[in-house]
């Protein structure tokens, strides 16, 4: 009995997780998809870059480019250059300056 239990949790968590990866990979083909309307092809590999390098910054980047576009201030695509100056602001890097006395 103790086997069969086990056995019906294991099939169901992974029911759970294949079911969580399939909404996964259908939300990230929504946003590839808008995303492609949005940008140009060379924003859009700069944009795949980051989203190699840094998971995060891609998220926020993407976030802030939808909600510019639900807002209506988004006119026309966006271009690489405009990509580098939203993604220098959301970077948040903080300079630090040492001054030696």
């Amino acid at each position: 009995m103790e086997y069969d239990e086990i056995k019906g949790q294991r099939m169901e968590e992974l029911k759970k997780r294949q079911l969580e990866e399939e909404r996964q990979e259908e939300t990230e083909a929504k946003i590839a998809l808008i995303i492609r309307s949005l940008l140009t092809e060379e924003a859009r590999n700069r944009l795949n870059n980051v989203k190699i390098v840094n998971q995060q910054l891609y998220l926020k980047t993407v976030q802030t480019i939808l909600y510019f576009q639900n807002a209506g201030q988004l006119k026309g695509k966006v271009d690489e250059e405009k990509l580098k100056m939203l993604l220098e602001k959301l970077r948040n890097k903080k300079k630090i300056k040492i001054t030696r006395k």
